[in-house]
């Protein structure tokens, strides 16, 4: 989802991502390294999420959480102050729409649906629909890629779909691939520097792809962030969303009580 600059400290031998290079000062966010190899998660402070959200879609601006939440007849777009878990406000999506991945351009958000087979393009500062465009197979997450201006989709294949942010016509592909075999189920994306963060459904894995070439850079391990009663009516881990000029971010799931605030670092 969504595109946010971050900045990660890794093992040795790492390599500084491009245009990132340059000394840092007072006024300027830290030189950015680039992750690789197993990582897992730091976690830096916890904020309560709203169990009944069934989480597609996660990203923040300007402070503000945007989630998109599926299910048919309860999915809806909601802008939240995440510290908080307080929904500010909240648009339904119609009741034969499942809502999946969202991401914001501008002043404006892309929002998918899952099987309905159209893109939902809102107002950001009121959540309202503006437009809706059609295209081919599932939609599961989006993130908007600054740097290619370009969006990233998913489908649930091992394929990402390069779309116009404009017209959202399809512009070109990758298959992702981890150790030279096709990643499927590549699910909630975000898009950071030009990399892609994807959720890996049901399962508690988050990879870093290049999308210059598909292949898989980083596996964060995020297991163990629930409790045993937790994980007992919670679905999966699904949702990131970078803070700008960090290297942190928002992670939670479906009907997760959590939203977790993160660092993901070199596993020992």
């Amino acid at each position: 989802m969504g595109s946010r600059r971050f900045a990660a400290t890794a093992a040795a031998v790492l390599v500084l991502l491009t245009g990132c290079t340059g000394t840092a000062s007072s006024e300027s966010p830290p030189e950015r390294t680039a992750l690789s190899g197993p990582l897992t998660v730091e976690v830096l402070n916890t904020y309560p999420h709203d169990m009944n959200a069934f989480t597609q879609g996660l990203e923040l601006r300007d402070g503000w959480l945007y989630e998109s939440t599926g299910q048919y007849g309860t999915s809806d777009v909601r802008k939240v102050n995440y510290e908080s878990g307080e929904v500010v406000s909240l648009v339904p999506l119609p009741d034969d729409a499942f809502g999946e991945g969202l991401t914001i351009v501008g002043d404006q958000m892309w929002q998918l649906t899952w099987r309905e087979r159209y893109a939902i393009r809102r107002d950001l500062e009121t959540l309202e629909e503006v437009d809706r465009v059609e295209y081919q197979g599932e939609g599961w997450g989006i993130c908007h890629d600054a740097s290619g201006e370009r969006l990233v989709m998913s489908n649930g294949s091992a394929r990402l779909t390069f779309r116009d942010p404009e017209t959202f016509e399809e512009i070109g592909s990758v298959t992702v691939t981890r150790d030279g075999e096709p990643l499927t189920m590549l699910n909630e994306l975000e898009c950071v520097d030009g990399q892609v963060w994807a959720n890996v459904w049901q399962t508690d894995e988050i990879v870093l792809i290049d999308p210059a070439n598909g292949q898989v850079r980083a596996v964060v391990d995020a297991s163990g962030l629930l409790s045993e009663s937790e994980r007992a009516v919670a679905d999966v881990l699904n949702g990131i969303a970078a803070l700008p000029d960090s290297d942190t971010f928002l992670i939670t799931g479906k009907l997760w009580p959590t939203v977790f605030h993160v660092r993901f670092v070199p596993a020992e």
